[in-house]
């Protein structure tokens, strides 16, 4: 399946990768634009993996991919939503512990993945790249993590849940590169949950 999905989309792969370079870049300018920008790349790397990754690919091995696609279509909407439309969603990065972590996350998901990919035998054109769900989805939390500014939590949920799947993954197909998935999930989740909470009480003592 993945020989047939990258042979197809060649050279879009490329595409995929200048996109996230874009996006990195532009969590170093703390401006309105720059956060809707790159609202607005996760958008379309959702939409694209969920039209044409799942519903016109993984569908051919596995009946849920047309419930996956619909998820990351609405992963999509979201994103669209919390950024350029209702601007709930800021970025810039930050030189904390979070922008480390979600360094390393991205890192992963561009750099490392495909390489490990390949120590397992899993080359190209039969190895996922970058702008298929799991290395993708290991990138979008380590945005969220990095120079997620302010990240409303609804965002992570569909994230999450393809976290967990990326543990059947990595058991049942033999793609150990995917437990950086769940690895990814867990961290992204609980470190920003950690931030919103710490966010509230210090808006609750002001407010008080």
């Amino acid at each position: 399946m993945f020989q047939r999905y990258n042979n197809a989309v060649w050279p879009a792969q490329f595409a995929f990768y200048l996109a996230a370079f874009v996006a990195i870049a532009l969590t170093f300018k703390d401006t309105r634009v720059s956060s809707k920008t790159i609202s607005v790349i996760l958008a379309v790397l959702w939409l694209w993996m969920g039209l044409v990754y799942h519903v016109l690919f993984f569908s051919r091995i596995n009946g849920a991919a047309f419930l996956f696609g619909a998820l990351f279509v609405g992963q999509s909407i979201i994103f669209i939503f919390a950024g350029p439309l209702s601007e709930t969603m800021l970025f810039r990065f930050r030189r904390n512990a979070d922008g480390i972590l979600g360094s390393v996350l991205m890192a992963y998901a561009l750099v490392i993945y495909p390489l490990l990919g390949m120590s397992f035998s899993h080359n190209y054109p039969a190895a996922p790249t970058f702008g298929v769900p799991c290395p993708t989805t290991i990138f979008t939390f380590g945005i969220l993590l990095a120079a997620g500014k302010r990240v409303p939590l609804h965002v992570l949920i569909i994230p999450s849940l393809w976290s967990v799947f990326g543990v059947w993954a990595a058991l049942s197909l033999g793609m150990i590169e995917d437990f950086g998935l769940v690895i990814a999930g867990i961290t992204s989740i609980t470190m920003i949950a950690w931030r919103q909470s710490k966010v509230r009480v210090r808006d609750t003592a002001t407010t008080i």
